[in-house]
């Protein structure tokens, strides 16, 4: 008789599997205004289940589910950063969500489902196990994406995305063949050990090229990002607002698994592709991003140019190099968050507005607004002493330290380059004479999220250590686990 597997490394998943289905009960036999108390539980399901990761990667490095499933303290860290992304996303839908005639109860489910897809990515110890992550979060974002039946361009854009990721999944799925057809196995432990000292067939390091780009498409690097501004654009803000952080950080999170674990031995292979999507992502979301007057577009390009700055850190292939990317992302959730946030504060008239030009004077008629996103655009410019200032500055000593030299150089001309558009959003809220007035916030969680995101990203060099020292904690974990 078999014995039962271990559940508690994976108890927050449990947990959130269960949560999300009796939410769907909750919300089919209330029927009517069951949104609001559905999101409510929805958040509080995600910050229990953030409590839980706490609790079962607490005591190092666990498998279950004969070894498909690993938790440690990269998994907590990573794990910690998505279920708060998601949590905030949710908080920022519910005023949105109901203006728009969207208020369905569904919206929230999906959410957490896709959430539960990104902690099974996160805690993915063999390629199959990956897959399934990988899918039940794509399945539940191609359905918000397009959650707005009725407008054409959010149907649109969940069509693209579809179409564009079932690619990916292609990718992906093709490379996972040709790696256990040439290496005998999908467990990343038994990849690893048959890859040891970096003696690889051709075959496996050809599947590894395709596992990279079907996963360069769900983190959108170059050249796999062109689905990124179209479904920006297109989905409802509270969807790309989602979209911009829970799926980058969960994806981000499981190539650096996938690299450094199974193919830490073959890092001479995987990192001229990733310096490469590095390069690329850089330079074209810097310079796509200087034409646009759509803001969704523009933070479109803007999140292909943060992914480029963060597989920075990757490239370097080193233990300060996973760091890098950790606190970078852990500091570009905040970031992103708190632009969205004035997004969807973005409203004339009861109507929502996406223009560049819409913001202007807004630094006269809503002050503390202008001076929440001029705060988060000097961060994502990477101007000291912003928070986002040190996410560069540790990814780029990573580059340097591991004698990526030219790698460093790009990305500090590339954050030059994308001063321009951050700068040009201060210069329209503060020296523009504004056509129309927006209207004030009227939310108090939306004002709440921006105060909190604001004084992360103003004073995040106050007491960085907690972030450093977690960080820290889950590279070398993921190093001497691997």
């Amino acid at each position: 008789m078999t014995p039962l597997p271990d559940l508690w490394p994976a108890l927050p998943e449990i947990f959130l599997a269960l949560a999300g289905m009796a939410l769907l009960m909750l919300g089919v036999f209330r029927k009517g205004g069951s949104v609001r108390p559905v999101a409510y539980l929805a958040v509080l399901a995600l910050l229990f289940a953030a409590i839980l990761v706490t609790g079962a990667g607490g005591g190092g490095r666990a498998l279950t589910f004969n070894g498909l499933f690993v938790m440690d303290a990269f998994g907590v860290f990573m794990k910690v950063l998505t279920l708060v992304a998601a949590a905030l996303a949710i908080i920022m839908s519910l005023g949105y969500i109901e203006r728009e005639q969207m208020d369905r109860f569904e919206f929230p489910v999906l959410m957490v489902f896709a959430t539960l897809g990104m902690l099974m990515m996160i805690s993915a110890n063999d390629l199959i196990a990956l897959y399934v992550g990988l899918e039940t979060q794509s399945l539940a974002l191609y359905v918000i994406a397009s959650f707005r039946r009725d407008n054409a361009r959010s149907s649109e854009a969940g069509l693209k995305y579809f179409v564009l990721g079932a690619l990916s999944s292609c990718l992906l799925l093709y490379g996972s063949s040709l790696i256990y057809g040439f290496v005998g196995a999908t467990s990343f432990d038994a990849i690893a050990k048959a890859l040891a000292h970096g003696h690889a067939p051709l075959g496996a390091v050809i599947g590894l090229v395709f596992v990279v780009a079907g996963l360069a498409f769900k983190v959108s690097a170059a050249p796999f990002h062109m689905w990124t501004p179209d479904v920006y654009e297109g989905a409802p803000t509270p969807v790309t607002a989602f979209f911009a952080v829970a799926p980058k950080i969960a994806a981000i999170a499981l190539l650096v698994r996938v690299l450094v674990g199974p193919f830490g031995d073959l890092v001479q292979q995987w990192q001229q592709i990733v310096i490469a999507a590095s390069i690329l992502s850089m330079t074209i979301g810097a310079f796509a991003a200087i034409g646009q007057t759509n803001i969704k577009r523009l933070m479109a390009y803007s999140s292909i140019a943060n992914i480029g700055f963060a597989l920075v850190g990757l490239a370097a292939g080193t233990e300060e190099g996973v760091r890098g990317v950790l606190v970078y992302m852990a500091i570009y959730l905040f970031m992103a968050v708190g632009a969205f946030a004035v997004i969807l504060s973005m409203k004339t008239k009861g109507r929502m507005v996406e223009g560049i030009s819409d913001l202007a004077g807004l630094s006269k008629t809503h002050p503390m607004m202008a001076a929440a996103m001029a705060i988060f655009m000097f961060s994502m410019a990477g101007i000291p002493p912003m928070a986002g200032f040190f996410s560069k500055l540790y990814v780029f000593l990573a580059a340097v330290e591991a004698g990526l030299f030219t790698l460093a150089i790009i990305g500090v001309l590339s954050s030059v380059v994308g001063a321009y558009y951050y700068l040009r959003i201060i210069k329209v809220m503060y020296f523009d004479e504004a056509t129309e007035t927006l209207d004030p916030v009227g939310d108090d969680a939306m004002t709440g999220v921006l105060v909190v995101t604001g004084l992360f990203s103003l004073l995040f060099f106050v007491l960085p250590t907690p972030i450093l020292a977690s960080a820290a904690q889950a590279a070398a974990a993921l190093f001497v686990g691997g």
